[in-house]
């Protein structure tokens, strides 16, 4: 996506995403604490619904392109987009919630990934290294720095971890749109970039595989599974460039 760095968010914008920030942070905070054997992707759907109806807000996933959910829930080998239904949740199970919403015409993005009870080993250092590998990224945030900067320090950080970078899906810009310009590669894609400015705002979104970096879509035409069946985990914030370092507008409290 082509993208002039010179567009900045002002103090005005930047509130109404910090809003926006504050109800995707509920959703992360409730539909978390909901997780449990036994529940079903559907309710935790319906739980982000609920709050995101009850803080006047809208949601920027239902009907996105004909998506037909307020979240996605991607459990184990899913890496994404996937659609809220009738699975039902086993303890060792991972799952990834990708959740938005929009208020007063402004977006805020976010995802998790967390372990159903007691988890592997395995996909419990997954978690954790993809979560820090976004941080990582954000660390980049800054005046001065590279557009890819941030990509760079994920793909460092995941490939140290003898992980995998998904390539096909990345991180973007948002502000009156969920996805707008410019793509923010998790990967160093062999250029730095623009700079970075005050008042630009990202969605920064690793989703790390423990096998290959391979991806595959079902017939549904929305999920995005492994190719190779192993665990994804995904991260996601929406941070913005600021004088003082990255603000993040997602995080629960």
């Amino acid at each position: 996506m082509k993208w002039d760095s010179t567009v900045r968010r002002s103090g005005a914008e930047l509130d109404k995403m910090r809003k926006a920030g504050k109800i995707v942070a509920e959703i992360r905070a409730k539909t978390r604490e909901a997780i449990r054997d036994g529940i079903t992707t559907g309710e935790i759907d319906k739980i982000a619904h609920e709050i995101i109806d009850a803080r006047g807000a809208k949601s920027n996933f239902l009907n996105y392109h004909g998506f037909p959910a307020t979240i996605c829930t991607s459990p184990n080998s899913m890496i994404v987009h996937g659609i809220p239904g009738d699975y039902r949740l086993v303890e060792g199970d991972i799952i990834s919630i990708d959740c938005g919403a929009i208020w007063q015409g402004y977006h805020g993005d976010s995802a998790y990934t967390v372990g159903v009870g007691k988890i592997s080993k395995v996909a419990a250092k997954l978690i954790e290294v993809t979560e820090a590998s976004l941080f990582a990224g954000i660390d980049e945030m800054v005046v001065g720095n590279h557009l890819h900067d941030i990509g760079r320090a994920i793909q460092n950080l995941v490939e140290a971890n003898k992980m995998a970078v998904v390539r096909e899906y990345v991180g973007h810009g948002i502000g009156t749109a969920m996805h707008e310009a410019p793509n923010v590669p998790n990967y160093w894609p062999g250029s730095p970039g623009p700079k970075l400015r005050a008042g630009n705002v990202f969605a920064v979104e690793p989703m790390v595989n423990l096998g290959s970096a391979d991806t595959k879509v079902l017939a549904d035409g929305w999920s995005v599974m492994t190719a190779d069946g192993s665990l994804s985990a995904h991260f996601e914030h929406t941070i913005a460039v600021t004088d003082n370092g990255p603000e993040v507008f997602t995080l629960e409290d």
